[in-house]
């Protein structure tokens, strides 16, 4: 998966990622970290692909990305081992 980082300083982050899906699921995670002041994603036309924008305080942007990274991730292996308990 490709991702453009459009803007990087330490509390602002703006990325562009290939999914709308994937932009829609960070801007939930990211909304729930207390250091995340805003999140949210754009994008000018329906065929272009979606831009992540996030402002943080007292955590970098890219530390508030990786705990949401890492919270999808325990949920989803979370679902999985679920999905496989069942008969």
């Amino acid at each position: 998966m490709e991702i453009t980082v459009l803007k990087n300083s330490k509390e602002e982050l703006e990325i562009q990622l290939e999914s709308l899906t994937l932009a829609e699921l960070l801007r939930v995670y990211l909304n729930k970290d207390s250091a995340v002041s805003f999140a949210a994603w754009k994008r000018e036309h329906p065929f272009e692909k979606p831009i992540l924008n996030l402002k943080t305080k007292g955590k970098t942007a890219k530390k508030a990305v990786s705990d949401a990274v890492a919270a999808i991730t325990k949920d989803l292996e979370k679902i999985e081992k679920d999905f496989r308990g069942m008969k």
